[in-house]
């Protein structure tokens, strides 16, 4: 990589055709049209929060150094390999575009009369060249390398910036746009910040299953992202048309391996529904461990209760039980529920009805007990919620 040290290149020079594409949020050009702000293999513009924005300029405002910045040559052009969210950031302060606080807490703009010193600032910008047998290589690896400080690029964003062309570009269009209007809808089974690429990251491991920079290696140079839309659409209609409402624990599971693997099976939305809410119910109960598992368990049929680290009983477990204690408190005349036995009141022969009992474990679920048939008996209500884990 050859490098050349620039000292004479101030702020306004950088400011000179600065344009602002407020709709996309990020700085397209500058330095006269000659400065691409964000190229394809950069990040979004994240600063843009009234704090990191704001703390740029304060910065150049006070005289501080606001550190050294890259700029790519590229023929005739530049593109910003690093330092594009400052210049982003004292770009819309010069065009009007940020405000910041004066010394009495107000908010004002750039004023020439005030601040038009600011544009005579000198920059610290290091112009990189690249050489070698494998120049975009040699640039891509150098752009990671000056990202290890500061706000650290995602694995997504290292990924596109691995990976530019065509297909990042048309894809961060759609997946990295927080003026979409779909954003909203996707960000309920979707984690993250679109601005930093989770929602494209997320994208691309469901179509790739799992093998999102492969899947970029190979579509590269494509400018049709049709397969990349169409497949995110479907899981999101999958997960829309099974199940009749949302809850927040569905916001960052799997979809799209559980797209794959019951995306073909029949569901009754109103069933499905019920069972949630009611395994949901039994999780604030502490009957549940792994609330996350709740759809993946009843998606499957309800067939593999480790998916929840479960401690309640299937029902036909504490039936059986229910009718071997039954049988064997009327043989004694005692009651059916063990520790009423015990007693010496009018519930110590009380043969109490299925509805009014509850399965426990005999060893606390929460000391190791299994949630077996070998480690169940039924209490009545009572007497299992005075038992709690003890």
């Amino acid at each position: 990589m050859k490098t050349t040290l620039r000292t004479d290149i101030t702020v306004g020079d950088i400011c000179k055709g600065f344009y602002y594409n407020t709709l996309e949020g990020k700085g397209v050009r500058g330095w006269s049209g000659k400065l691409v702000i964000q190229p394809e293999y950069q990040r979004n513009y994240i600063y843009a929060n009234g704090r990191d924005d704001v703390a740029v300029v304060e910065s150049l405002l006070k005289k501080y150094p606001i550190g050294l910045i890259y700029f790519l040559k590229n023929g005739d052009e530049y593109e910003v390999l690093d330092g594009q969210q400052r210049i982003t950031s004292f770009g819309r302060f010069v065009t009007g575009k940020l405000d910041v606080l004066d010394a009495n807490g107000m908010p004002h703009k750039f004023d020439p009369a005030l601040h038009g010193w600011l544009l005579k600032t000198p920059l610290t910008i290091y112009i990189c060249e690249g050489e070698g047998d494998d120049p975009e290589r040699e640039i891509k690896d150098w752009f990671r390398t000056i990202n290890i400080a500061g706000k650290q690029l995602t694995e997504q964003e290292f990924l596109n910036a691995t990976y530019s062309g065509p297909f990042v570009t048309a894809a961060k269009t759609v997946f990295s746009n927080s003026a979409n209007a779909n954003m909203q809808k996707w960000k309920r089974f979707v984690a993250g910040d679109e601005k930093r690429q989770a929602v494209l990251a997320t994208a691309l491991d469901w179509v790739s299953k799992g093998d999102a920079e492969g899947y970029l290696k190979d579509h590269r140079y494509d400018s049709n992202i049709s397969e990349l839309t169409g497949y995110f659409d479907s899981v999101i209609a999958w997960i829309d048309g099974i199940f009749k409402d949302t809850r927040p624990e569905m916001c960052g599971l799997k979809w799209g391996r559980l797209y794959e693997k019951y995306g073909k099976r029949p569901y009754d939305p109103d069933r499905l529904w019920e069972r949630v809410e009611a395994l949901f119910a039994d999780a604030a109960d502490e009957k549940i461990k792994s609330k996350g598992n709740i759809f993946e368990y009843v998606l499957g049929g309800e067939t593999e209760p480790q998916l929840l680290k479960v401690r309640i009983f299937k029902p036909e477990v504490a039936r059986k039980v229910y009718a071997r204690q039954t049988a064997d408190a009327n043989a004694k005349g005692k009651s059916n529920c063990p520790d009423c036995a015990l007693g010496h009141d009018a519930n110590a022969k009380r043969i109490y009805a299925f509805s009014e009992m509850e399965a426990d474990h005999v060893t606390a679920w929460s000391k190791g007990g299994a949630t077996s048939e070998e480690n169940c008996q039924m209490l009545c209500k009572h007497h299992n919620r005075v038992k709690g884990n003890s």
